[in-house]
């Protein structure tokens, strides 16, 4: 079986990782949307605004804290194809989702409402919910360790899922983020929508998931050379 960390033609670039990852972010986006649109069908002239924020608001929180389980293992697991660093891939493996998954799932959220003048509030979960976060981060850690000890036999399936549900998780979060801190009627603006989120979730995840362990982890190697 193919190693997962063979890549023909793969020039690990920032650019071809953000090509190779539009499709990812284009579907899952738009599949995002489309469970977005049934929630929404659904409380259409029943659910009074404050109730649907309030709804919004749960389900923000309970997709950002799933998007740092898949971008700390993604994180780790990439690390670790560079470099065997286990206290390397822990502390990026910390650092990165927090700084990313922060700024696709409420950061580029705030900045999109404020651009369509609504008025939006700025939440950051690492800054008030710490002891939500750091159980999430922390199984997010582990099993990206232990995939990465089983790359033959687990690698390659969780390489072809992983994304698609990185990026849809990502999507659902920043999307619930907007509705619960004021942008209900984001339907009004559909097509701004679909491009910002696509925009918010493809770059922070895969600079979360692929740039930057790769970077640090070539970093740490060659810190060892000399």
């Amino acid at each position: 079986m193919r190693q997962f960390s063979e890549h023909p033609c793969h020039s690990h670039s920032v650019l071809h990782e953000l090509m190779v990852h539009l499709p990812y972010a284009v579907f899952s986006v738009a599949f995002g949307m489309a469970l977005l649109s049934f929630t929404s069908f659904y409380t259409m002239g029943v659910t009074s605004p404050d109730t649907v924020r309030a709804g919004s608001d749960v389900l923000f929180h309970c997709f950002h804290f799933m998007h740092l389980v898949f971008a700390a293992t993604g994180t780790v697991i990439t690390f670790f194809r560079f470099s065997k660093s286990i206290l390397g891939s822990v502390i990026v493996g910390t650092f990165s989702p927090i700084v990313f998954c922060m700024l696709s799932d409420a950061i580029l959220p705030y900045i999109g409402g404020r651009m369509l003048g609504v008025s939006m509030t700025l939440h950051l979960c690492f800054l008030t919910e710490i002891y939500n976060v750091i159980p999430f981060l922390l199984v997010g850690l582990i099993n990206g360790l232990v995939l990465s000890c089983h790359r033959a036999s687990l690698l390659p399936m969780y390489s072809i899922f992983s994304h698609v549900i990185h990026i849809l998780v990502s999507s659902l979060a920043s999307t619930f983020y907007l509705i619960s801190h004021g942008f209900i009627r984001w339907y009004d603006d559909i097509g701004f929508v679909f491009l910002f989120l696509i925009v918010a979730v493809v770059l922070p995840c895969t600079l979360s998931d692929l740039v930057v362990p790769m970077l640090f982890a070539k970093a740490n190697n060659e810190h060892k050379k000399h």
